[in-house]
C-alpha cells in the first residue's frame, strides 16, 4: 500500500490549481511549497530584507490564491506567478513610497525636534553588518564568478564592457553573471543561517 503510494508521479501544477478551485486546501499547500522560493526571492530583490521579503510573500500568495480563478490556463503558471508577483511588489513598493511622501509633507520641519544619534547608530549598525555579510559571501566565490558579478552590479559596467576587459565572449560573461549571483544567494543564506 506504501509502496504504490511513494510510486505515484507528484500530482501536476494543473491538478493543484483545480484542486484549489474547488477548496482543496492540501492542493494549495502543495502550490505554496512548490513556488514559495521563487516569489520569496522576487520579494527580496524588492525589498532588501529577510522579514520584511517573508511579509510581502506571505501578502502575495494570499492575492494570488485569490486570483487563481484568473489563471488562463493555457498560459505557464510559473510565468503567471513570477508576473503577478513582481506586479504586486511594484505596487507595494508604490504604496510605501506614497506613504513617506503623504508623511514628509504632512510633518512641518519647525515641528521636529533634533533626532538623538541612536537611531542612526543603529541604521548605521545594520547597514555595516549587512555590508560584512555581503563581503564574506563575496569571498565565498570562485574568483571568476565574483569578478563577473562585481564588474556587473557593483561597478554597472555593460555586459559587452566586462567581456572587453575580462577578454572573454559575451556569452561566458553573461553565464558567470548568472552561475555567480546564483552562488552569491546561496552564500548570503549560508552566512545568515551561520550568523543565527
Amino acid at each position: 500500500m506504501l509502496a504504490s503510494a511513494a510510486s505515484q508521479p507528484p500530482e501536476t501544477t494543473e491538478q493543484l490549481i483545480e484542486g484549489c478551485l474547488k477548496g482543496d486546501q492540501h492542493a494549495w499547500d502543495l502550490i505554496v511549497t512548490r513556488y514559495w522560493r521563487k516569489v520569496f526571492n522576487v520579494a527580496y530583490k524588492f525589498v532588501g530584507r529577510h522579514d520584511m521579503a517573508e511579509d510581502l510573500t506571505q501578502e502575495i500568495f494570499l492575492k494570488i490564491f485569490k486570483a487563481l480563478g484568473t489563471f488562463d490556463r493555457r498560459a505557464n503558471f510559473q510565468t503567471w506567478l513570477i508576473s503577478v508577483s513582481r506586479n504586486l511588489c511594484i505596487d507595494h513598493y508604490r504604496s510605501v513610497r506614497k506613504e513617506r511622501e503623504m508623511v514628509d509633507r504632512t510633518v512641518d520641519a519647525a515641528d521636529v525636534s533634533p533626532v538623538s544619534a541612536e537611531p542612526d547608530a543603529l541604521v548605521t549598525l545594520e547597514r555595516g553588518d549587512r555590508r560584512a555579510m555581503l563581503h564574506r559571501a563575496l569571498a565565498q566565490l570562485p574568483d571568476t564568478l565574483r569578478a563577473a558579478v562585481l564588474l556587473r552590479d557593483i561597478q554597472e559596467l555593460s555586459y559587452q564592457e566586462i567581456a572587453d576587459r575580462l577578454a572573454l565572449p559575451e556569452g561566458t560573461v553573461k553565464s558567470r553573471i548568472n552561475r555567480g549571483r546564483k552562488e552569491l544567494a546561496r552564500q548570503i543564506r549560508r552566512v545568515m543561517s551561520d550568523e543565527e
